[in-house]
């Protein structure tokens, strides 16, 4: 298998503060369109979020009624469903809790647009919520028992479906497990000119020490730098 890299693409505050309030501030308008066009250069063949990330920005809170489903007989193996698109929107769901609607994520951002579904579930996610994902066309892999092993997912992404790069978009908690894998290659920084609030998420809400080389600071505008890391070995 051909070594996957990840890229961890996020933006940030000052003071490291990947969630809050902050990010709906005026000051920081500019900052995500960086944001998004970084996101669209880097040019992942898939980017990654955890379900509450994937929830707040793509399927708003809905979950489909399940119960025609009840009494699914499903096999736990990985479903890969038929699909046109080369790239890819990953969704780390451990208890598969995600309302997608069809297989395919449409977003206004084109860097998002047109992406096949796929969702990484431990077998803790209910058989009757695989059966939905297969009336709708969503892949699924299962990466664990019960705790999500993200190793595994990073085997059978890459094999299953050529992904090869892999933007890792947050939030703290997925962002934070990976890093406590050793999975992280790069870091791809937004920073914005705002300090978050108290209980704002960090950029890894677990993390252990980890030493990056900076490969590239730039000033975007007058609010906004840019700052690239790679993993030193």
């Amino acid at each position: 298998m051909e070594k996957m890299k990840v890229i961890c693409h996020m933006l940030i505050s000052i003071d490291g503060k990947v969630t809050g309030s902050y990010l709906e501030n005026k000051h920081i308008s500019e900052c995500l369109d960086h944001y998004y066009r970084i996101h669209r250069e880097l040019n992942g063949d898939a980017f990654a979020c955890g379900r509450v990330t994937m929830e707040g920005s793509f399927t708003h809170g809905f979950y489909p009624d399940l119960s025609k489903y009840d009494g699914s007989d499903v096999v736990f193996d990985d479903f890969v469903a038929n699909h046109s698109q080369t790239k890819y929107a990953v969704a780390f769901d451990r208890k598969g809790k995600l309302g997608w609607k069809n297989g395919t994520l449409f977003d206004e951002d084109e860097g998002y647009s047109n992406r096949h579904i796929i969702e990484v579930l431990t077998k803790e996610v209910n058989p009757s919520y695989l059966s939905y994902l297969r009336s709708i066309g969503v892949s699924y892999i299962f990466a664990g028992d019960k705790e999500l092993d993200l190793e595994i997912a990073l085997r059978k992404l890459n094999k299953l479906f050529n992904i090869k790069t892999l933007l890792l978009e947050g939030g703290s908690i997925i962002d934070g497990a990976f890093l406590l894998a050793s999975l992280v290659n790069e870091l791809s920084l937004v920073l914005t000119p705002m300090i978050g609030n108290t209980n704002d998420k960090p950029l890894f809400y677990e993390s252990i020490e980890t030493c990056f080389a900076l490969n590239k600071v730039d000033k975007l505008d007058d609010k906004t730098i840019y700052l690239h890391y790679l993993k030193k070995d």
